[in-house]
């Protein structure tokens, strides 16, 4: 699993004083733009092949309450992938610092052709970070997005 270290800050509060739904997938979307920048794509990789990560869906799960300046841990995993890795779901987890698990999101995506605006399967390299991810326990396999 890959996993950051990071906090709720002001701007990710709610009315109740506990972090908002919509942080949940932020703290989401970071962590899989940091795997990937860590693992050789970078925004400007992505620029340059011209494609890019697409989110289809999101699911959340609550358990726990996030407050004020509490430091998190997020985790990502790989909870789906299609053979030509074209499309994938991924877990995060969203864990408090007393080890309790706050929310998991579910996301499922593909990869978007940002000229053709369609899905395409990923460069070899690209499949290969992807599948270099740990997978998680309730992992499936996909079907592909390609037709």
């Amino acid at each position: 699993m890959f996993e950051k270290k990071m906090m709720a800050g002001w701007g990710d509060m709610d009315f109740n004083s506990h972090m908002r739904n919509t942080t949940f997938l932020d703290k989401a979307g970071d962590v899989r733009m940091l795997f990937l920048s860590e693992n050789g794509f970078p925004m400007s990789e992505f620029m340059r092949l011209k494609i890019g990560p697409v989110v289809m869906k999101d699911e959340i799960a609550y358990f726990k309450e996030v407050m004020l300046l509490e430091e998190i841990t997020v985790t990502l995993g790989v909870a789906g992938l299609s053979e030509d890795g074209s499309r994938w779901s991924l877990s995060t987890d969203i864990i408090r610092a007393d080890g309790k698990l706050a929310a998991r999101v579910t996301s499922t995506g593909g990869w978007l052709d940002l000229a053709a605006r369609k899905l395409i399967a990923p460069p070899a390299n690209l499949l290969a970070t992807w599948q270099s991810l740990g997978k998680t326990a309730h992992f499936q396999e996909l079907n592909t997005s390609i037709k």
